[in-house]
């Protein structure tokens, strides 16, 4: 929905939003937590760069009229233009491949150092339009095979094949498409790591554009979990893992503020190198106003679960606790409510099926997107959450803004958000999570009580004007101090055509055609 007043001439700042499959193609979580940011402050002017998987995603949310410009970097769409550079620039982009190699291949996880200069090397030529088409060449390739084969790299006991190497050069090709995208400028704002980031960083080096990082949930460690099933060998899994590792630790290091969500997160930042002083945890908040209490429990027992089918979700180990919950309550139901990201319906059938073994099929309904979320929390007693890994989720603090109790796993900032008012299990344990979603369904006296502790922690602890009035503060302090000193990275001699890209380079100009 857009506003309908007109905006004010003063405007407080201008932020780059930098995205990762989610704000405003998808309606999860962070989606929301974006919307609310940019709607409750209609005197910042907002870009959207938003890093999406084939750049055919719908946007799911109306962008209101702050939003002046949205900008889209499909990392698995079509084949960026560009052409292979040629002669001598041909030999400096392979270097600098060369060197970024290097320090993902570096014994004990990679190497901080040589990493950074090399991807900003790399992301001069991707300004200029070449990097992409660069590293689908044999070169590329080749240069992998044989960094590979040195003794002493982790994987050489492995003993990589050709294959490994075109699949991992494809890899880390897709997965530096975003340093092309058009510098952000103002403050560059990334809501997760990864991805998101190399733009922001890529500004901060070249321009001195202050970096804030925001992680909802630990994108490091989250990749480290989906790779436990990616259909690639070891070599190539342990390859991503490191760039993902390293990429992290420079976004911790060279940001000017990291705010994450709860002190989990904060934890692992500041392991990963996130300096303590420029660490500041803004929790997320909801408008207690938009998520009264919810209206009167169902007649039947009925637990219900909302967000998106996924496997971080874990809705298997929900599956298996509500079969045994059927065991006690032979009445109960499981209500899903959710959409089913693209690539995640085998993941949703699977689910489906589990459902039909354990003869729990007819029990549990899989409803889809809501139009209304409050209807999901009303739907059960009990609102649960199944995730081995989270943030500070939305579903379960909007779930008690609504005043039911909640059952979740103990992962992120979990315990943080449910204090005293809810049962907290193990992730990955169905009988845990079947006894406490047994003990809440069998004491309506004990549902009531932490339902109205739960609503009262929101209204004390985690309202969205808490959330928003940091975030103001933040934009204002960083647009104040103006750009950022940039780093030079040291050993690195700067192309000048490479920072300018409305100056031709000589791999790109017409004039360049035919030369060696």
């Amino acid at each position: 929905m857009h506003a309908t007043s007109g905006l004010p001439a003063a405007r407080l700042a201008h932020v780059t939003l930098l995205t990762e499959g989610t704000y405003p193609h998808s309606a999860g979580g962070v989606s929301v937590w974006c919307d609310q940011l940019v709607r409750a402050m209609p005197d910042v002017d907002f870009r959207v760069v938003a890093v999406t998987a084939t750049g055919g995603e719908p946007p799911a949310w109306d962008l209101p009229r702050n939003v002046t410009a949205l900008d889209e970097l499909p990392v698995w769409g079509a084949t960026p233009a560009g052409r292979e550079p040629r002669g001598r620039d041909r030999r400096a982009l392979l270097d600098a491949w060369e060197r970024l190699l290097t320090a993902l291949l570096a014994e004990g996880g990679g190497d901080d150092e040589l990493f950074g200069p090399a991807l900003y090397e790399l992301g001069g030529w991707a300004q200029a339009g070449t990097l992409s088409a660069g590293l689908r060449s044999e070169a590329a390739v080749r240069a992998l095979a044989r960094l590979w084969r040195r003794p002493g790299t982790d994987a050489a006991a492995a003993r990589p094949s050709q294959y490994d190497a075109l699949t991992g050069t494809d890899l880390l090709e897709h997965a530096l498409r975003p340093l092309a995208a058009a510098p952000p400028t103002g403050v560059a704002h990334a809501v997760s790591g990864g991805l998101a980031t190399l733009p922001g960083l890529l500004a901060r080096h070249r321009e001195g554009v202050p970096l804030l990082l925001t992680e909802h949930g630990v994108y490091q460690r989250e990749r480290y979990l989906g790779h436990r099933t990616a259909p690639y060998r070891w070599p190539v899994k342990s390859l991503m893992l490191h760039f993902f590792r390293l990429l992290a630790r420079e976004a911790y290091r060279h940001s000017a503020l990291v705010t994450p969500g709860n002190r989990y997160n904060r934890r692992w930042e500041e392991h990963g190198g996130a300096a303590p002083d420029r660490v500041r945890t803004v929790y997320n908040g909801v408008d207690p106003a938009a998520f009264p209490v919810a209206g009167p429990e169902p007649e039947v027992p009925t637990l219900s679960w909302a967000g998106r089918i996924d496997p971080i979700k874990d809705l298997e180990t929900l599956i298996r606790a509500f079969a045994l919950v059927r065991e006690e309550i032979p009445e109960a139901r499981l209500r899903v409510f959710g959409g089913t990201p693209r690539g995640g319906e085998d993941y949703r059938a699977r689910c489906e099926a589990l459902a039909r073994e354990l003869g729990a099929g007819g029990a549990v309904s899989f409803e889809g997107r809501v139009d209304d979320i409050r209807t999901a929390y009303a739907a059960g007693q009990v609102v649960m959450l199944s995730s081995i890994s989270e943030g500070f989720p939305f579903t379960l603090i909007e779930a008690m803004s609504c005043g039911r109790c909640t059952v979740s796993t103990d992962v992120g900032g979990v315990r943080e958000a449910v204090g005293d008012t809810g049962l907290v299990v193990p992730p990955r344990d169905p009988a845990a999570m079947a006894l406490a979603a047994l003990a809440l369904l069998r004491d309506p006296a004990r549902r009531a009580a932490l339902g109205e502790a739960a609503r009262n922690r929101v209204i004390d602890q985690f309202t969205l004007r808490r959330t928003i009035e940091s975030f103001r503060a933040i934009y204002a302090g960083l647009s104040a101090a103006g750009p950022l000193p940039s780093r030079s990275c040291a050993g690195v001699t700067w192309l000048p055509r490479l920072w300018h890209p409305s100056v031709p380079s000589p791999a790109t100009a017409p004039a360049a055609e035919g030369t060696a």
